[in-house]
This record gives C-alpha cells, structure tokens and sequence, in this order.
C-alpha cells in the first residue's frame, strides 16, 4: 500500500486566478505544472487583447480551442500511418521477390 502512495503524488495548481488542486502521478507532476502554465499563458494573451470586448466563457473557450489547435497539429506530425503503409507495401513486395526466387530454384 505504501508503494501506491508512493507513486501518487496530491499538487496545487495556479490555472489563471485559481489554485486547483490535484492528486497525480509523481512521473507526470512537471506536465501538469506546464500544461497549467501554458493555460494561464494563453488565457492571459486572450484575456488581454479582448478585454471588455468577450466574456471569460467566451475567452475560456478561445484558450480551449488555441491548445486544441496545438495538439492537433503535433498529433498530426506524428501520424504513423502512412509509414506504416509504405513499410507494408516494401514488406510484401520483398516478399514476393523472395518468394519467386525460391520458385526458380526449385
């Protein structure tokens, strides 16, 4: 049980104007701690340059949909797939190769 507790680890986190408490893994500590930051960044950016002019759901939301963007895009930097394609065309023509060397020297 001991381990357990080891492993978890219970952190405030300052997110904009709010300090908010949470129980995380101790391995994943520092990407909550950025990931807070990078929230409260971003919210300040909006934040500031729509001031008066947007309300703080509206500005939540813009920060949401910012980090969204991020996201996506590296997540689509590090689409395997159509590696993953290529290497299973290479895969079945070597394949074939081989196999129709061995029929000619049968």
């Amino acid at each position: 049980m001991a381990e357990v507790n080891n492993e978890k680890l219970h952190i405030r986190l300052h997110v904009y104007d709010e300090e908010i408490e949470v129980t995380v893994k101790r391995s994943d500590e520092e990407y909550y701690r950025k990931a807070a930051k990078l929230i409260t960044d971003r919210y300040n950016a909006y934040a500031q340059a729509y001031k008066g002019k947007k309300g703080e759901h509206t500005i939540a939301l813009m920060t949401l949909i910012d980090i969204a963007l991020m996201y996506e895009r590296e997540h689509g930097k590090n689409d395997t797939a159509p590696y993953q394609d290529i290497l299973a065309k290479l895969t079945s023509e070597i394949e074939e190769a081989l196999n129709s060397e061995n029929v000619l020297t049968i």
